[in-house]
């Protein structure tokens, strides 16, 4: 029974026959620790096989799960942030979003496009948190209000993504003025009567939470997502209490009533669609 026995001894592969497995062939479930191929990663919509947990993606991602054939016209591309308060920590603020424009390929944390899903039209503003912690400034602030003021003009629903560590603070009052910027424009996409969907992501936190994420028609949720204002570390120095299991997590949320429902996202298109739908009907 030779079949299972080596036979020749001393084989050995040189270096360079060796065989490396292509970068970004493979992924790890940050919460199983298992393995996860890309190729059925992205056949499953950046969801782990094993244990259902939800990856963080960014708007790429999510445009390639909801348009349909991946195709949309991104809106208002070119928008880049300025330095009004000339800030400086470690590093000139400049710099900073010059070297995230480098690393990420993104002009800013978020980016906005049109297009049809399940053939009905949408407008998608989605926060990518690979640039800066997702962070809320001024050009986050502007292409959701561009964003809103498309979907008024051409009665097209909106639906926001968020992602975000919270407000820029290199861009201190400017950022924090996004929130009620924002706020005022969805005021008139109510009032035009057009639908605005809002979609909390791991995490949503901050002044994001506090304004634009939270203002939805309808708010919805992916499943074990963070939201909340402030971190759990930060509340809980504040009020020397022992926080409830699970605080802050989209099925807390849910439960205490900021939320409608929460969405996987494999079913997320779907869901999406039928209740525009709904609306439209």
């Amino acid at each position: 029974m030779a079949w299972f026995k080596r036979e020749n001894k001393g084989i050995i592969t040189t270096t360079e026959e060796k065989k490396e497995a292509p970068d970004g062939l493979w992924n790890k479930c940050p919460n199983c620790k298992k393995p996860l191929h890309q190729a059925e990663l992205q056949e499953n919509k950046y969801v782990c096989h094993y244990c259902e947990y939800h990856l963080r993606v960014g708007s790429a991602e999510y445009f390639e799960v909801l348009f349909d054939n991946n195709e949309f016209k991104e809106l208002f591309a070119n928008l880049t942030s300025g330095d009004p308060l000339n800030f400086n920590d470690n590093k000139p603020y400049t710099d900073r979003i010059i070297e995230s424009q480098a690393k990420t390929g993104l002009k800013d944390a978020i980016r906005a496009g049109v297009g049809k899903i399940d053939g009905q039209d949408l407008v998608i503003a989605c926060m990518d948190f690979t640039f800066i912690g997702g962070s809320m400034g001024s050009v986050v602030g502007e292409k959701i209000a561009r964003s809103i003021d498309h979907s008024i003009k051409h009665k097209i629903p909106f639906l926001m993504i968020s992602k975000s560590g919270g407000a820029r603070m290199m861009e201190a009052a400017f950022s924090l003025m996004q929130m009620a910027k924002t706020s005022a424009k969805l005021a008139l996409l109510s009032q035009a009567k057009i639908p605005y969907i809002s979609l909390l992501t791991d995490p949503t936190t901050g002044g994001v939470t506090a304004s634009y994420a939270m203002l939805g028609d309808i708010n919805i949720a992916e499943p074990g997502a963070l939201i909340g204002f402030a971190g759990p570390r930060v509340i809980k120095e504040t009020i020397k209490k022992d926080l409830p299991k699970g605080f802050q997590t989209s099925e807390f949320v849910l439960e205490h009533g900021f939320l409608d429902f929460i969405v996987d996202r494999r079913a997320l298109k779907s869901k999406l669609s039928s209740f525009i739908k709904m609306l439209a009907n």
